[in-house]
């Protein structure tokens, strides 16, 4: 090879290495979520009274036990959030727009006191989603706890208690703060949210929560 075919080579070489670093780099800016579009910034971050102890990240699901769109997210969730490293805090926040919502609020935080979610979660879930029960009352929240197997006067007690009551006021709180106004969403880090309408999917919306789980722990 002549050495003027030869440095025609190496600058063409060096052209298609440039051209694909160039389209590798495009690709992982295209890749990159784009705030705004597939989460927002809120405006004003959560006061540390709401927030995990420092050192940790918050990463709160707010959902509502009759939404379609969050019990087609939860067994993606639970698997995701089994996966999550040691400095994330991860909580599950049920809504509590209307009255309505708060009987599912207060359901939740009674199974929470009781120790019974790991067990009842997934089948109040399934007894509304695929048995049509309804959550639209405390006789309803009673059916579902106790078809859950459990005791159904302990659950009154819970249910009606100062500690559950005051844990839906601070979920209301919290969604407020986070802006949340639709679920399934994830709240992190008191400073960003995303959801499948944002991102695209559920799918996406974890892997855009993976990117401000990340963000946030660089600072």
């Amino acid at each position: 090879m002549k050495r003027r075919d030869f440095s025609i080579q190496l600058a063409q070489l060096a052209g298609a290495g440039f051209a694909l670093a160039a389209a590798g780099t495009v690709q992982a800016q295209a890749q990159k979520p784009v705030e705004g579009t597939q989460y927002i910034k809120l405006a004003q971050p959560l006061p540390a009274s709401m927030l995990p102890p420092p050192g940790k990240i918050d990463v709160s699901e707010f959902f509502w036990y009759e939404c379609p769109h969050c019990n087609v997210f939860e067994p993606l969730l639970d698997a995701w959030s089994k996966r999550l490293p040691a400095d994330v805090a991860f909580r599950r926040v049920p809504v509590g727009f209307t009255a309505r919502h708060q009987v599912g609020q207060k359901l939740y935080y009674a199974l929470e006191e009781l120790g019974a979610l790991e067990t009842a979660h997934r089948k109040i879930f399934a007894a509304i989603h695929t048995q049509g029960q309804r959550l639209t009352s405390e006789n309803d929240a009673v059916a579902l706890a106790t078809a859950a197997g459990v005791d159904k006067a302990k659950f009154l007690d819970a249910f009606r208690s100062f500690q559950v009551n005051t844990k839906a006021a601070k979920a209301r709180q919290l969604a407020d703060a986070y802006k949340v106004d639709g679920v399934p969403l994830l709240g992190i880090a008191g400073r960003y949210f995303t959801s499948a309408s944002l991102a695209g999917s559920h799918e996406k919306a974890l892997q855009v929560a993976d990117y401000l789980i990340q963000a946030s722990r660089k600072g």
